[in-house]
């Protein structure tokens, strides 16, 4: 009968090193296991529900408007919704140009949404509506007096509309609210020509094509 000769019980050396490495998978195995406990902990408690929603960037809604459309509370789950779908969802508003949903720490949600700049007034019906500079027309916010943008009369020609728009995008916010009101040219030789009524008093005379560029010279000049 053959005798079997086990090197590392015969050795100290090989004896530590199983011993470490016993004890090492030992170690390793109770750390997962004490790691799985706390997620199932995590997700069984109120630990994971929300606790916090943030939303920064609102101006033409308020941050209940944006809560609502999520349709996420304080007390749901953490986990019970996508990212990528409120994003989507919250991208669909006809003044929100960009937004961005994540998750921070264990139970806050931090929304940051960014909205198309209002740049003018329009006047249907002796109303005012709201006009971004994208070319929505905010019907459901009516304004009785507007302060904070210019006004202008409503136009069928689309494209000069848009174009109105984009060059009062391109003013300083001190210059836009400089201006009153704006009337478009009945003139069908030069339609890019225009009158803006100034809030100080004077009138300017303006090409629409290069309107944000020189008017923004407006103060110094005054």
């Amino acid at each position: 009968m053959e005798k079997v000769i086990d090197l590392e019980e015969r050795i100290p050396s090989f004896r530590e090193k199983r011993r470490k490495r016993t004890n090492f998978k030992f170690t390793a195995l109770i750390a997962v296991f004490v790691v799985i406990i706390c997620v199932l902990l995590y997700f069984q408690s109120t630990m994971s529900d929300v606790k916090k929603i943030e939303v920064s960037g609102a101006v033409i809604r308020d941050t209940a408007f944006y809560e609502e459309q999520m349709q996420l509370s304080k007390g749901d789950s953490m986990w019970s919704f996508k990212a990528s779908e409120v994003e989507k969802q919250l991208a669909e508003l006809p003044w929100v140009d960009k937004v961005t949903v994540e998750r921070e720490l264990l139970n806050t949600v931090k929304v940051r949404v960014s909205e198309w700049q209002k740049v003018a007034y329009i006047a249907e019906y002796g109303a005012f509506y709201p006009v971004l500079e994208n070319g929505e027309v905010l019907r459901d916010e009516v304004e009785l007096v507007p302060i904070d943008a210019p006004i202008f009369n409503a136009t069928e020609d689309e494209k000069l509309r848009l174009r109105l728009l984009k060059e009062l995008s391109k003013l300083d916010k001190e210059v836009l609210s400089m201006i009153s009101q704006i009337k478009l040219s009945d003139s069908v030789d030069n339609k890019y020509s225009l009158t803006l009524f100034m809030n100080d008093g004077y009138e300017v005379r303006a090409d629409l094509t290069t309107l944000a560029e020189k008017l923004n010279y407006y103060p110094s000049i005054v």
